[in-house]
């Protein structure tokens, strides 16, 4: 086999992969509207995807701050002073390091059961005895997915882009002998609400993201437990792969 034929059988994987994954997407925007209908599944996955993922994400944004301001301080040095920690931290948590690591750290937990969930279901034939009974499986079961990580994905960055300051001003306390006037004023010295709508906006994004890729490698599975298996390090793969890069697209529109 040559090269050519090795890129293009790869290129049309790729098309293939894409427009499958953008037919699901159709779907599950076309169901939208029936989501009312399936309010209690909705909750459910809210709490599931929400509610369960806090502890993790509040952890990680602990370290997220405080790693902030050590590396703004030693960056600072002798070049810029000291009372504008707050400013870099504040801006660097809200705008990237806030979304950005926290849909990474989701889609490792909730990518991974969605496709883990769905992927049991396709290969004991639940999804096809939905079928069968005339149920719309996109709507029973990614729909309500898709509602909870457009929803819980701001919500989450919210705590997360808080618990980080917070932990940048207790690291700038502690070692870098900053008060917390000098921090929070620093903080509020360049902040733009503009900044934290773009921060959430990116949220919502790897929050359908995260909701997608898991369920369209879940309908996929095949192959038994190994194909459970395959999706769930699939699903965890590609949903951090598009986080990154749709960040990089929403802060070229918005920045560039």
């Amino acid at each position: 086999m040559n090269i050519v034929q090795i890129f293009g059988s790869r290129g049309l994987f790729f098309i293939e992969e894409v427009g499958a994954f953008s037919i699901l997407l159709m779907r599950i925007l076309k169901s939208l509207p029936l989501f009312v209908k399936n309010m209690r599944l909705t909750l459910e996955q809210m709490l599931m995807m929400g509610v369960a993922s806090l502890p993790l994400v509040l952890f990680t944004s602990v370290f997220t701050g405080a790693v902030s301001a050590v590396q703004a301080a030693y960056q600072f040095q002798n070049y810029v002073p000291m009372r504008y920690l707050g400013t870099a931290v504040g801006k660097a948590v809200i705008i990237e390091l806030g979304p950005v690591l926290t849909g990474l750290v989701v889609a490792g937990r909730v990518s991974s059961a969605i496709a883990a969930e769905l992927g049991t279901m396709k290969v004991t034939e639940q999804i096809d005895a939905l079928e069968t009974m005339a149920l719309d499986p996109v709507r029973f079961l990614a729909v309500p997915r898709y509602i909870a990580g457009f929803l819980m994905l701001p919500i989450l960055t919210i705590f997360s882009d808080f618990v980080a300051l917070m932990g940048g001003l207790v690291v700038s306390m502690l070692f870098i002998d900053i008060t917390a006037y000098t921090f929070l004023n620093g903080v509020k010295l360049f902040f733009e609400l503009s900044d934290v709508f773009i921060g959430l906006l990116k949220a919502c994004v790897f929050g359908q993201i995260i909701a997608v890729v898991g369920c369209y490698h879940g309908f996929k599975t095949v192959g038994g437990a190994e194909g459970v298996g395959l999706s769930t390090t699939r699903a965890v793969v590609y949903a951090s792969v598009l986080i990154l890069i749709s960040d990089y697209i929403v802060a070229s529109i918005f920045f560039g």
